[in-house]
């Protein structure tokens, strides 16, 4: 009974821990790179990568903080979030998303992918 125990929490721990990360607390400091710059070095696993798709980005937090559009170091797009408010962005294959705070504010977000359909 306890080997089958430790099994069944050994497989809940596995599953847990096999989800990207998708809520983010942004201090107020620095910027965070979401996706772009490839496995390893972005903050979020896009299930979509190398083919457009949509961002969705929820403040969760009580600070307005913007989401930035990149490619190849040129801005495309700049987004503000409010707080409680969700954006779907369009995000075409090889620009990065960056999620920028306000100065000195601290706030969470959560980040999703959508297929194009």
């Amino acid at each position: 009974m306890k080997k089958f125990f430790f099994q069944i929490l050994v497989l809940f721990g596995l599953y847990f821990n096999s989800f990207a990360q998708t809520i983010f607390e942004l201090d107020g400091q620095q910027s965070m790179l979401m996706t772009g710059k490839g496995p390893g070095q972005d903050a979020t696993i896009n299930p979509f990568e190398g083919e457009d798709c949509y961002a969705l980005i929820q403040n969760l937090g009580a600070e307005l903080f913007s989401v930035r559009i990149q490619y190849k170091g040129e801005v495309v797009n700049i987004t503000y979030v409010n707080p409680s408010q969700t954006k779907k962005i369009k995000l075409l294959m090889g620009q990065e998303l960056y999620l920028d705070p306000e100065p000195r504010k601290k706030t969470r977000a959560s980040v999703a992918y959508q297929k194009i359909e």
